[in-house]
């Protein structure tokens, strides 16, 4: 800018207002200008056009009686067919601003629990650009964007929030914990279950198995070898394999296995035993 032989420049994105012995005369827009000054013409000041930015903050309380600080943030701009408006009417701009906002916010977040003031920021954000809106076109104004940025509620309350949230998923994780442990356990036990059943049939068809063996040897042996009797014969068989096992627990020295009783007398209540089985069991397939 400049006055220079009574020429003024008015810069870009910038009126200026032109007064005459006082009064408002005309805007000047971008560019350069005569300024009769000793006519009484003078320039009373400038107006920017340009976007303008104002962040304030609201201490208020919610409706669940949180104090936080509400931080708006209002863009916004003087219109150029109401410069003289927005130059005269208006002491303090962003003052102004300020005042409306602090209304509607205090009479907005009141009425809202502390969760619902964060899901419901746009909301609050459409309220105050709504009213100022409506205030500042009458001054040469308009509010382009208001935003709510931020929220922030008092340092103890946002501590205990987060040791809530904490707390909370520590009982999610213990309870995924426990589940997870109990598939384990019934898993477990139904593997256990299984294969207990598999080593029972394994037992049970391996005595099968011995029986059905030592039956053929009594008969087949009974009959190639004149003169013996199925009891000799298995008594023969039943100390073979007791030597047998005895060399094999002898044989190897970590061996934890206990074979009770030792004697080789034990072998004649054993054969009796298994004498007596297979009588039985050729007594029930003859009938």
């Amino acid at each position: 800018m400049g006055n220079l032989l009574c020429c003024v420049q008015v810069d870009q994105s910038t009126v200026a207002i032109k007064e005459k012995f006082g009064r408002f005369n005309d805007v000047l827009e971008p560019g350069c200008h005569c300024l009769p000054w000793f006519l009484g013409s003078q320039i009373a000041g400038h107006l920017t056009l340009r976007l303008q930015q104002l962040d304030v903050r609201c201490e208020t309380k919610t409706k669940d009686n949180v104090f936080v600080n509400v931080v708006a943030s209002v863009q916004y701009r003087a219109l150029a067919d109401k410069a003289s408006d927005a130059f005269y009417k208006l002491s303090n701009t962003r003052t102004q601003i300020q005042a409306y906002v602090f209304d509607v916010i205090r009479a907005s977040v009141p009425k809202l629990n502390l969760d619902d003031a964060f899901e419901q920021k746009n909301e609050i954000a459409r309220a105050v650009e709504e009213e100022l809106e409506k205030a500042m076109s009458a001054y040469g104004f308009e509010i382009v964007q208001t935003l709510i940025i931020d929220i922030e509620p008092d340092e103890n309350v946002k501590r205990a929030m987060n040791e809530i949230n904490a707390a909370a998923r520590l009982r999610l994780a213990a309870k995924e914990k426990a589940e997870a442990e109990k598939i384990v356990q019934i898993k477990r036990a139904e593997g256990e279950a299984e294969a207990k059943y598999l080593a029972g049939l394994g037992i049970a068809r391996q005595r099968q198995a011995i029986v059905d063996g030592l039956r053929d040897s009594v008969l087949g042996f009974s009959g190639n070898v004149p003169g013996t009797t199925a009891k000799d014969v298995l008594d023969m068989v039943l100390i073979t394999q007791y030597f047998d096992t005895m060399k094999e627990i002898g044989a190897d020295s970590k061996t934890s296995a206990v074979f009770v009783p030792h004697g080789p007398g034990a072998v004649k209540d054993i054969a009796t035993q298994i004498r007596d089985g297979l009588l039985q069991a050729q007594t029930s397939s003859h009938h």
